[in-house]
Order: structure tokens, then C-alpha cells, then sequence
């Protein structure tokens, strides 16, 4: 549950550089699991991978929920392959949102579970007999890029816009999983999300990734809720919570207070009851994000309203071009 470091975007510095040699020794171990890559197992259906080269938050969750979506218009069946971090289940498990919880199977698993079938498994290697069981005609990977255990057929690396690549150095001087120039290469697309003006400037900083280039938004998504002059505390327990926040007061929420969390903080009792507290003081609304919303105990589930998001894509034709090469 450690916060993202804030130097890891800054220009790198004395801390950065202090570092590098253990992100350099951590890129190589990067590199030595993709060597192994040839021992992969390679499932009879394609497998795509919805990963990201930087550690953390870049939007993976939005990604595999709309390309899930987009699949299924397209008459797919999509079973996600999660290794549901944050929860307990030690074997390969499907997931039943009227069964289980984010602290057995993650709130991510459980958030995607309402799109597609989703199984959640340690080592995701193991959970592929379970992933295959449900016939599926293609399999959406959450997470995985650097994992060399299953056979990728369709690779999409997710960066945030506003932050892109970071200082450029490997965990922990930086943000990266591997070093960038390595992991562009292996990637069939880069999906950058963020609005236009982070765009710009991913684009101006960026490297030279235009071939790869697809754009999205998240938004939220609107259900008639008039969140205009609503009083609210917010809190947030996401990679960037403060995005969530000016997402509320640009829908018109009039926050009087509001609490970051950490990614996947778990919504304890204790917890729940001081920011149940903090809201009655102001006289306002709980509201979180619908990932954080999986996490809230069951006696909370009805005092909290969550704002549901959605990735929209500028443009489909490029995924497109991919999956009519896969048959899909």
C-alpha cells in the first residue's frame, strides 16, 4: 500500500541518481524473466495483455473493462485472467460477485466481474485450465506484461498522459517495470489516457511511439445523479486520488472535505467510522470511486454513493486492425 514516490516524476535528482544502480539491477531481472519467454504456454484462444511498462496506477481496470466491452459487441466470449491483488484465494477461483469480496478476490476482479467472467489466480500460468473451462474465444489478461509464463498474441502497454514514462529510471530510482525503449518494443500498442492537454504534452515529451499510439479518456459516467452544488466528502483509495477529486468538482460537487487513501487501502471498520464521522461533521455527502466502492463493508454499502467511470477511445482502428488479424 506504499504511495507512488513524487520524485520518481520529477526530473531525476539526487535521490533518482543515488538509486539507479539498483534500478539498473532490477531492469536486468526484468529482462532475465523475458529471456525464459520461450517456455510459455500458449492457450488455443489468443491471449491479450492489458499491462503497463510504469509500476502502479496508468488506468489497466478502465482498459480491460472497455475492451471486454468492445469485444462483446463484436460477439466474443472474454474471460479476464487476474492475479486479484489485494486478495486472499491461494487457487484458481471464478469469481461470483454474490459470493465473494474484494478482500478474497481484489476490487479490481470483482469491478471487471460485472463485464466478463473473471479468474483470479496467484500464478496466472495456473489459472488458464480454469480461464479455458469457460470457453472463452479470446482471454483479456489484467496486468502481466512482464510475466513470461503465458504467450501474449496482443500486447497494449497503458500510461498515464500526465505522467508518461516518469524520470525514465527502473524501480526503485523510477517509475518502470524495465527499462522503456525495451518494453516498447515488445508492445503492440501504447494506450496513453488523459485529456487533451496531457496528451500534448505526453506527445511533446514522449518518445518515439507514434506507430503505437492510441488515445483515451476517462470519463465519468453519467446516471442522472445531480452531483451539481452537492455536498460531499470524498475520499479515494486509487494510484492518483487527486484525479478523482477534480472529477467531482467539474461535475459541480461542492467537496468540504476529502481523504486520500492508498491504492487498495482496505475499508476497515475503524477507518469507515472516521470518515463516516468527518462527513456527519460537515454535514455531507461519502462518496468514492467505484473500485474503492468494492472495498466498503457491507453496513457502508447504502451511505455511499460511488461515481462508475469509463474509458472512451478516440479512435478504434488500430485495436481494430489487431484483432481482425487474430480473428476476432
Amino acid at each position: 500500500m506504499i504511495r507512488t514516490p513524487q520524485f520518481w516524476h520529477q526530473p531525476p535528482g539526487l535521490m533518482a541518481y543515488g538509486l539507479w544502480p539498483l534500478g539498473r539491477l532490477y531492469g536486468a531481472a526484468t529482462a532475465w524473466r523475458q529471456s525464459r519467454a520461450l517456455e510459455a504456454a500458449h492457450p488455443p484462444c489468443p491471449v491479450i495483455c492489458i499491462g503497463n511498462i510504469n509500476a502502479g496506477g496508468t488506468g489497466k481496470t478502465p482498459a480491460v473493462i472497455a475492451l471486454a466491452e468492445h469485444l462483446k459487441e463484436r460477439g466474443r466470449r472474454v474471460v479476464a485472467l487476474s492475479r486479484g491483488y489485494g486478495g486472499t484465494v491461494a487457487v484458481p477461483t471464478l469469481v461470483d460477485p454474490k459470493t465473494h469480496g474484494a478482500a478474497e478476490v481484489g476490487d479490481e476482479p470483482l469491478l471487471i466481474s460485472a463485464f466478463c467472467p473473471v479468474v483470479v489466480v496467484r500464478k496466472r500460468v495456473a489459472g488458464l485450465a480454469l480461464a479455458l473451462a469457460q470457453k472463452p474465444d479470446v482471454i483479456l489478461m489484467d496486468d502481466g506484461f512482464q510475466d513470461p509464463s503465458v504467450r501474449k498474441d496482443f500486447s497494449i502497454v497503458v500510461v498515464d498522459a500526465a505522467l508518461g514514462f516518469g524520470n525514465g529510471f527502473c524501480v526503485p530510482a523510477g517509475p518502470l517495470r524495465e527499462p522503456l525503449v525495451k518494453g516498447l518494443a515488445r508492445a503492440d500498442l501504447c494506450l496513453s489516457i488523459g485529456e487533451a492537454a496531457a496528451q500534448r504534452r505526453f506527445t511533446a515529451l514522449g518518445p518515439d511511439h507514434a506507430h503505437l499510439r492510441v488515445e483515451g479518456e476517462i470519463k465519468p459516467l453519467l446516471t442522472g445523479m445531480p452531483w451539481q452544488g452537492l455536498r460531499v466528502f470524498a475520499f479515494a483509495g486509487i494510484a492518483h486520488p487527486e484525479k478523482f477529486f477534480t472529477t467531482l468538482r467539474d461535475l459541480g460537487a461542492n467537496i468540504l472535505g476529502c481523504e486520500a487513501l492508498s491504492d487498495h487501502e482496505p475499508l476497515s471498520l475503524p477507518l469507515m467510522k472516521r470518515l463516516a464521522a468527518k462527513a456527519r461533521a460537515l454535514n455531507a455527502q461519502m462518496v468514492c470511486t467505484e473500485k474503492d466502492a468494492a472495498r466498503l463493508p457491507a453496513q457502508y454499502q447504502r451511505d455511499v454513493l460511488a461515481l462508475p467511470v469509463r474509458l472512451e477511445l478516440k479512435d478504434w482502428s488500430k485495436i481494430d486492425e489487431k484483432l481482425l488479424n487474430l480473428e476476432l
